[in-house]
């Protein structure tokens, strides 16, 4: 029976069908009379017909109703009407797991939380005897709040254990979406054959350590992306639920902790004394493996326990868990014995950021006792996070939004940092934050004892040395033009003299040039080490580097800068950050380590369409290592620069989705980046480096977007002899008039100025906006369609933030942005300003000109998104109605994954 859009039952007023299952349909509905969204399902005939069925239905009705738990979808009322029968329950936004995994397996973290969610909620439901009877994927909601379980059954008299007797439950016995879901059966068997205990498939009675195997299957498939068990008939699946055990997740996923396997191997076990024999014990497993705890311990099989010993052993256990974690990190060199793994994650609703903002990898303190990482939240910019190992608590550093790619000191006590074109400083503990140096955009430093840092300040040029406390910045590095365009990437060796560092090319260059270098502080040591793509480090005798999709480690004497021996795997799959040349891990002195799992195809940025409630509309293209998007004056083409390890200006059409090549390598020029297009939409301004002149040289050209001779729009052409700047010419634009061509060009240390030069008269470039002081830049503006205003970022407040400018002339300033912005996009009738705020949110402020003055609304937050920082991260469309957006990951919280006495297997060979 299908039911049409306005009909009423009782209060509820039927909207949109939302699916259909084996108990009937699913519909959308509201509450006329506490004005609220609810979903109905109408049951099938058969259900109310039957009187003795529809009095069961009645009872278990109001049972499952007494069921109010944040990780239960409620069951708000049962009614019926005009020979409708039909529950009100909750409505839930979001995806069923089902949905998430048809993506693939989820990360570690993720299954932690999600499982642990289930397990309360079972927990809750198995005290109130009720056992669900069909836990799967398909009924388990994914939504903002957690994890939501769904369709929940009743087993007749206590629920407990072995204590339920009599007919299957009616409640579980439907789907709930009209989806492709695992296979299920009719008749008196009651649930998904995939998930089914093997008492179930015999037919006896289910019990709540039934639904604890179902649990099982569900975690198997959320790490491994496949089913526990599966085949080709329902048949065959029952066959394998009552004769075979599933491949160990270890098998598929080496990386996952022991614990966990042991966990789910424990929850599948064919005898239900065998597996856990609460969902709160199993609760207390997952919590614990989450927090950090190294090793589950199997329950011993036997008659069931008290609810009260029961709790206190699994709280004992993980307290013992946790004294041994502790211990192990907190024992003195070379005390500590074997490998351990455990997956820990970021701080509770804050997520740990790798590539964005060029962050890196949670990074460990020498003594390995802590972890600093770069994190955010959905009300929270991001900024650095210390955790202890000895509690498993994390603290967040003040002062230090914006942060990125972190760096200890030798002692521990302190954490160098780069944020807002600085080199910083704090304590670990917490306190104020000293600047040290300039570093407009940094690519990674080292602190060397003797309280000596070494960083590379800039995307191309040397490394550089300087004070702890500040002081003259020394050129340790020198830059062959003819192999590198950039140093990168420091760490100093033990002897505080010399130091690693990768040297590579932005123009891709000579492969047997690049690669990590060992080099010292007065100069006269410099030599390749290891060819590689991606940055190195020392730590207990091994020079550890990225190779394939692999973490290697070999032999090395930081003494002499030679490796001996050979090379080996420490990990087989680890996250490899192209865009920087980085591979996300680090390595403390008492043989931890830290990374990422994953492999370079799961690099890239993805662009992806928002409206302005952050709702996903779509996506231009594949993932891949995108840079820069710009969208044409009329919206319908897409100019974007992406490319490894060549950067190329790239133009989609996004009407017909066609991709062109716009730019090619040419001699003067290497990486091409920041496009933008001319009022008329004819012609496309980039960046482009210059590969003959070495450093962070850049100029400006443009082609025409139907192809055709590249043209120097600012710079130094290739039959200039005048002295390269140090930073070149970058953000090419034209006024919306045509009457100007503008660009930033200066130097860091001395301040960058936005300038614009007359196109339609003869004329000399000139300032527009000038830094405010010499240590302050302007890194990026938009001119408003209107062509009177300018908005620009500046760091002359200590960090970035979103001004207003009139146009051309500069004279005087509004600042739009209050809590730390980065790039800036206008309406199309420049009555609304967009921009991109520090903590990876989007926000709009109304603009109001009132002759020479403006009248700016207060900012306000249209959504989050996890924008990647390789250049600009957004455009907007004329109406502001779509915001394209370069995303790093659409994925949930990364774990990071820790290793302990990696180097172990390696003292055996």
């Amino acid at each position: 029976m299908t039911l049409a859009a306005g009909t009423k039952l009782g209060p509820y007023e039927i909207g949109a069908l939302l699916g259909a299952g084996g108990m009937g349909e699913v519909y959308r509905a509201r509450d006329t009379r506490l004005e609220r969204t609810v979903a109905i399902k109408i049951l099938h005939s058969h259900l109310s017909s039957n009187p003795d069925l529809k009095l069961r239905f009645d009872r278990e009705a109001r049972s499952v109703s007494a069921l109010n738990h944040p990780h239960i979808c409620v069951l708000h009322d049962v009614g019926s009407q005009d020979g409708v029968d039909f529950l009100v329950m909750e409505y839930v936004e979001g995806e069923t797991l089902a949905q998430r995994l048809a993506r693939g397996p989820l990360p570690l973290g993720q299954v932690l939380k999600i499982g642990s969610e289930i397990a309360v909620a079972l927990d809750k439901a198995h005290r109130a005897g009720i056992t669900h009877r069909d836990l799967k994927p398909a009924n388990v909601m994914l939504t903002k709040s957690g994890a939501k379980l769904m369709d929940f059954g009743l087993a007749k008299g206590a629920g407990g254990i072995g204590g339920a007797q009599g007919p299957a439950p009616l409640l579980s016995a439907a789907e709930t979406l009209a989806s492709p879901s695992p296979l299920t059966t009719a008749g008196t068997i009651v649930g998904t054959i995939q998930y089914m205990s093997p008492e179930q498939i015999e037919g006896k009675e289910a019990d709540a350590r039934s639904d604890i195997f179902a649990l099982g299957a569900v975690l198997h498939e959320m790490v491994t992306g496949k089913r526990a068990f599966d085949g080709k008939s329902q048949i065959s699946v029952a066959s394998a639920i009552l004769e075979k055990d599933p491949e160990p997740i270890s098998s598929i996923l080496p990386s996952s902790p022991p614990a966990l396997d042991l966990l789910i191997r424990t929850c599948l076990a064919k005898d239900p004394d065998a597996r856990f024999q609460s969902a709160h014990d199993l609760m207390l497993q997952l919590q614990a493996i989450a927090t950090g705890s190294a090793e589950s311990r199997r329950p011993e099989p036997g008659k069931p326990r008290a609810r009260e010993k029961s709790m206190w052993a699994a709280a004992a256990l993980a307290a013992i868990m946790l004294a041994a974690l502790c211990g192990y990190f907190l024992a003195p060199h070379g005390q500590n014995a074997g490998i351990m793994r455990v997956s820990i994650e970021a701080h509770e609703g804050f997520a740990i950021d790798f590539t964005g903002d060029y962050s890196g990898p949670p990074t460990l303190s020498p003594q390995g006792d802590k972890l600093v990482f770069s994190a955010h939240g959905p009300n929270s910019a991001k900024a650095l996070w210390v955790r202890s190992f000895d509690n498993f608590s994390a603290h967040r550093l003040e002062g230090t939004d914006g942060a990125y790619a972190p760096f200890w000191s030798p002692e521990g006590k302190y954490i160098g940092f780069f944020a807002n074109g600085k080199l910083n400083r704090v304590a670990a503990a917490g306190g104020p934050v000293t600047e040290l140096a300039d570093a407009p955009n940094a690519r990674g430093g080292s602190w060397g004892v003797g309280d000596v840092i070494i960083m590379a300040p800039d995307i191309g040029g040397p490394i550089f040395q300087v004070g702890a406390n500040g002081g003259k910045i020394l050129q340790v590095t020198k830059l062959d033009v003819s192999k590198h365009t950039t140093h990168r990437w420091p760490w100093f060796l033990p002897d505080g003299k010399h130091f690693l560092y990768l040297g590579t090319n932005h123009n891709g260059g000579r492969v047997e040039d690049n690669g990590i270098y060992f080099a010292s502080l007065d100069g006269k040591e410099e030599r390749l080490v290891a060819p590689t793509d991606a940055g190195g480090a020392y730590a207990s005798g091994y020079l550890l580097f990225h190779s394939g999709n692999a973490l290697m480690a070999q032999s090395f004497d930081p003494t002499s800068g030679k490796l001996s021996g050979e090379a080996l795997p420490v990990v087989s799959r680890i996250q490899h950050d192209s865009g920087v040349w980085r591979t996300l891990f680090s390595v403390s002195q008492n043989n931890n380590l830290v990374f990422e799992s994953g492999t370079a195809e799961a690099a890239g940025t993805q662009l992806v369409w928002f409206d302005r409630s952050g709702k996903k509309l779509g996506q231009v293209a594949e993932r891949a290592p995108y840079m820069d998007p710009r969208l044409s004056p009329d919206g319908k083409r897409l100019a974007v620069s992406f490319g490894d390890p060549q950067r190329e200006i790239w133009m989609f059409g996004l009407d017909r989705g066609i991709k062109t090549r716009l730019t090619f390598s040419q001699a003067m020029s290497g990486a091409k980046i920041q496009p933008a297009w001319s009022p008329d939409g004819k012609t496309i301004a980039f960046m482009a480096s210059v590969a003959a002149s070495g450093g962070n040289n850049s100029v400006i050209l443009s082609r025409p977007a139907s192809g055709g001779a590249e043209k120097v729009m600012a710079g130094n052409g290739p039959e200039d002899s005048k002295p390269a700047s140090t930073r070149g010419y970058r953000y090419p634009d034209w006024s919306p008039d045509g009457q100007f061509f503008t660009y930033i060009q200066g130097d860091g240390p001395m301040g960058a100025a936005l300038y614009a030069k007359p196109l339609t008269a003869n004329g000399d470039p000139f300032v527009v906006v000038a830094p405010a002081s010499p240590q302050s830049n302007i890194t990026y503006y938009r001119i408003s369609p209107d062509g009177h205003w300018v908005a620009y970022t500046s760091n002359e407040s200590g960090r970035q933030e979103v001004y207003i400018a009139p146009f051309p002339k500069g004279e005087g300033k509004w600042q739009a942005s209050t809590t730390g912005a980065r790039f800036a996009a206008w309406r199309g009738d420049s009555k609304e300003l967009y921009f991109s705020l520090l903590g990876d949110q989007y926000a709009a402020c109304t603009i109001s000109a009132k002759g020479n003055e403006l009248e700016i609304g207060t900012p306000k937050i249209l959504f989050n998104a996890n924008p990647t920082a390789l250049g600009v991260d957004f455009d907007v469309t004329s109406d502001g109605n779509k915001f394209l957006v370069n995303v790093a990951s659409d994925e949930a919280p990364a774990a990071v994954q820790l290793v302990m006495n990696w180097n172990d297997e390696f003292k055996k060979k």
